[in-house]
């Protein structure tokens, strides 16, 4: 029997492991840059990445909530 809850598990972690992987390249870039563009565009990276491992998951969840 197929799980229909399966697709929506993986779409969480992926999300989950691309906002880490998007946070861990932002801290690469402001640690390895010279000039404060680079070093901002570095910060800009982690906030949006931290952003979305806070925000997606919640409302992914949300909108495969089961009806009350």
């Amino acid at each position: 029997m197929s799980d229909p809850a399966l697709p929506r598990w993986a779409a969480l972690s992926a999300v989950r492991i691309i906002g880490s992987f998007g946070a861990v390249l932002g801290v690469i870039l402001v640690g390895r840059a010279d000039d404060t563009g680079s070093k901002v565009l570095g910060v800009a990276i982690v906030l949006a990445s931290l952003w979305m491992l806070a925000s997606v998951p919640r409302a992914l969840a949300a909108r495969w909530r089961s009806p009350r």
